[in-house]
């Protein structure tokens, strides 16, 4: 459906298996909110989890949802309240927004608030669509010099950072690096800028084991049908020794095996991919090496930093963009990130710029 300029078109999950286009009212900005004109929206792995499935683990499609939550765009309106945005400017969004000051979010870590609103988590929408308002807190001015895609993989990119800073990569650090989505990928680019001397990466597929090498990595390891051992001594050979700091991106159980083989005594992994609830893993071996095994939840603190980088020129995430659809052609992009083809697919939001 072609949608006339006044229109609000979005991409909507109504259960599994059934992703919409549907046009929707242009929402009005709350006191503390702004008004966006959505610019470039990426697809990330839960988007196309929550449309083939319906739910992530406890987060169930009820009702209809909007999806996307990796975004940037430029400010139409601005509540009563607004003073550090006016029209006109471009923003990047953090999709995470605290909905009251719990003892979380009075310590800094307000990504673990219980009732955070987010982005494209039931019940709550996200933002692939023209129109979307926003909390104004967490909606972050883009330097002229950082393009509205960059604005919007500082979502992606932020998981890397706070990976790595929860992991302790600092200079000199060796680190494994386990799947390279485009997670596996911005944690060997921040690992990279934050001091690591090498990053040995793994994954299933040889052409994004070559989109590794782009962004950075020292070493690949392909793997076929190696025994977790098997994948942990070939990283150690790589290396010349263990990695202190192993980040698994795949959730997969058998690369969270490999992982704690992998970390050197003393070392830490830390665990960003999900998989199941459940799953199997050498824990003693952890144990009796004092390997630290850390979670995280998205990030936090994160949009301030990732912008300096980007504007410093210090951090490419340019080549992570493969593909580009217009908004109209949503499906089809949905279709393209569920092939696996490409590492980030890009959706643009206006139709009079689609430019990057």
């Amino acid at each position: 459906a072609m949608a006339a300029p006044g229109q609000n078109l979005a991409v909507v999950v109504h259960r599994a298996g059934d992703l919409r286009l549907e046009n929707h009212p242009i929402p009005e900005p709350g006191p503390n909110e702004v008004l966006l004109r959505m610019h470039s929206v990426g697809i990330c792995g839960s988007d196309v989890h929550y449309w083939q499935h319906g739910r992530i683990g406890d987060f169930v499609v009820k009702d209809p949802m909007v999806l996307g939550h990796e975004a940037s765009g430029t400010v139409v309106k601005v509540g009563s309240g607004v003073t550090h945005l006016k029209p006109g400017d471009r923003v990047a969004i953090e999709p995470g927004v605290p909905r009251e000051m719990d003892e979380f979010c009075k310590t800094g870590r307000y990504n673990l608030s219980p009732t955070i609103f987010f982005c494209a988590t039931p019940p709550d929408n996200g933002n692939l669509c023209r129109y979307y308002k926003h909390s104004a807190s967490y909606c972050y001015k883009l330097p002229d010099n950082v393009t509205f895609e960059e604005g919007a993989l500082i979502e992606p990119l932020s998981v890397g950072i706070h990976a790595c800073k929860r992991g302790g990569v600092t200079l000199g650090s060796k680190v494994f690096v386990s799947g390279s989505g485009p997670i596996g990928l911005v944690n060997v680019l921040v690992a990279k800028m934050m001091g690591a001397a090498a990053v040995v990466i793994t994954d299933i597929s040889a052409s994004r084991l070559q989109k590794a090498k782009e962004v950075g990595a020292d070493f690949t390891i392909q793997v076929k049908n190696e025994t977790p051992q098997e994948v942990a001594s070939k990283v150690e050979s790589l290396l010349g020794c263990m990695p202190e700091i192993t980040v698994e991106c795949t959730g997969v159980q058998a690369c969270i095996q490999a992982g704690i083989y992998a970390t050197r005594s003393g070392g830490t992994l830390v665990l960003v991919g999900l998989g199941p609830e459940m799953v199997t893993v050498p824990i003693v071996n952890a144990a009796v090496r004092e390997v630290d095994i850390r979670g995280i939840f998205r990030y936090c603190n994160t949009w301030p930093v990732a912008i300096a980088l980007l504007a410093s020129k210090r951090i490419n995430v340019k080549p992570l963009v493969t593909h580009r659809f217009p908004l109209e052609k949503a499906l089809e992009a949905f279709e393209t990130t569920k092939r696996g083809e490409g590492i980030k697919v890009m959706l643009k939001c206006d139709p009079s710029d689609h430019n990057p």
